[in-house]
């Protein structure tokens, strides 16, 4: 229930903290609070954590390969290929370093292949990751042993939601971190006749989280108040006064559809999705957020009748639904 507050501990980012050379660490299973089903075949999903951190990722696999637009905003992006075609995508906790996860999976599918290496048996793999060290005490990151884990955990028509996978120890409503509490993982999946979408999200923002009502549901919680204000009211009484940022922001996004597009009306909905996604996560794209959308295509269905504007329109709305799953 979203109306109880999950206050985040902000971390004392102590020197000395374990890294992961420190410690024996064993990829764990991160199922999260349960699992969002959809209905895409050929789209695998597998998450991963390191309970001592802690953190995790998320892969989306898609072994066919997937034409892929990437829309990526804010002012501090952390990602890895941003390729126009990918076999799986890796969102990882972990910062900079967690774009070791992308690593693992790349090798994982690697051995699959056979260790075969002509050009057209090469995986694509992009990656993208989160600043989760705001509210933990280690330095233990989301490494390739842990990529190659959530990979093999992958399976096809259920998405982890929760405090889970890439969304381990992601937080939300950071107008200044005592007020920021957990987010998560969260996932939706819509069907529009013939065609099909899935969003599935990292929240890790700035802002705080906005239902349909327009009552903030997740951050900016005012524990002297015992109520959770929306950051307009907070920001609008800093003006003039020095008000430093809160560092180490990111929303990651995934839009998954079965809607063959061109490689224009792709990008279009794709950036369509992202924008919209500014009703859920107030504010957002800031310049301390590296917010990153991969929009997917399976091209299995081809729908003339289709107009993207309707699919992006369709799909932003299972993008709020995911937003609001990520921080039940």
């Amino acid at each position: 229930m979203t109306d109880q507050p999950r206050l985040a501990q902000p971390s004392a980012f102590a020197a000395g903290v374990p890294r992961n050379a420190d410690l024996p660490l064993t990829p764990q299973p991160s199922p999260g609070r349960g699992s969002v089903p959809f209905d895409l075949p050929g789209v695998h999903v597998g998450t991963a954590e390191y309970g001592e951190g802690p953190t995790g990722c998320t892969v989306i696999h898609v072994p066919a390969g997937a034409r892929t637009a990437v829309d990526a905003r804010g002012g501090a992006v952390g990602m890895s290929g941003g390729y126009d075609f990918n076999h799986a995508v890796c969102l990882a906790g972990g910062s900079v370093y967690g774009l070791a996860a992308a690593t693992g999976v790349s090798d994982e599918l690697l051995a699959r292949r056979e260790n075969r290496t002509r050009w057209d048996d090469l995986q694509l793999v992009s990656g993208a990751v989160i600043y989760d060290f705001s509210c933990r005490d280690s330095a233990v990151y989301p490494d390739a042993e842990l990529g190659r884990a959530a990979l093999r955990g992958a399976r096809e028509g259920l998405f982890p939601v929760g405090r889970c996978g890439a969304g381990r120890t992601a937080s939300a409503g950071k107008v200044e971190f005592g007020r920021a509490e957990f987010a998560g993982q969260g996932a939706a999946f819509g069907a529009f006749g013939e065609a099909k979408v899935l969003v599935a999200t990292v929240v890790n923002a700035v802002g705080a989280v906005v239902d349909r009502n327009g009552t903030i549901v997740r951050g900016n919680y005012h524990a002297g108040e015992g109520a959770r204000r929306h950051p307009r009211d907070d920001y609008a009484a800093t003006i003039g006064e020095p008000a430093p940022a809160v560092m180490g922001n990111t929303t990651l996004t995934v839009m998954v559809t079965n809607v063959r597009l061109t490689d224009g009306e792709l990008l279009q909905v794709g950036r369509q999705v992202h924008s919209s996604m500014h009703r859920g996560i107030q504010p957002f794209h800031t310049l301390t957020d590296g917010d990153v959308l991969f929009a997917m295509t399976t091209d299995e269905v081809d729908l003339a009748g289709v107009k993207p504007t309707a699919l992006g329109t369709l799909a932003s709305e299972v993008a709020w639904d995911a937003i609001l799953s990520a921080v039940e």
